[in-house]
């Protein structure tokens, strides 16, 4: 069974970092593209940043210079650095994985990040 597991996030000031962090258990994680999203209340979950297992990288507009996803095969772990954060960042970010092969789809429980003074 594949699972992810989130960690990270939390509460951070306008200006401010934080790491979200997700590990894949259950499948190849070589033939994953991987993916963070968030919902904030009230919005649809929108695409942040994704990452495929060559390691191209694409980015929300929104977060294009401030948000650098990476991943590490030996771990079976992709990363989401968040810096220069704002209020608008403020969502659950879930992690999502994309198998190329079996085009099965599957995704975290979200981490919480918010985003105050």
């Amino acid at each position: 069974q594949v699972e992810l597991s989130e960690s990270g996030g939390g509460l951070a000031q306008p200006g401010g970092s934080l790491s979200l962090s997700c590990l894949l258990y259950g499948d190849i994680f070589s033939v994953q593209v991987m993916a963070w999203y968030r919902q904030a209340p009230g919005k649809t979950r929108e695409l942040v940043a994704r990452i495929t297992p060559a390691g191209s990288t694409d980015y929300t507009d929104s977060v294009q210079g401030r948000f650098t996803i990476s991943r590490d095969h030996a771990k079976n772990m992709v990363y989401l650095q968040m810096n220069s954060l704002k209020p608008e960042d403020t969502a659950l970010y879930y992690c999502n994985s994309y198998n190329i092969r079996t085009q099965y789809e599957n995704w975290g429980q979200g981490t919480q990040v918010t985003v105050s003074s």
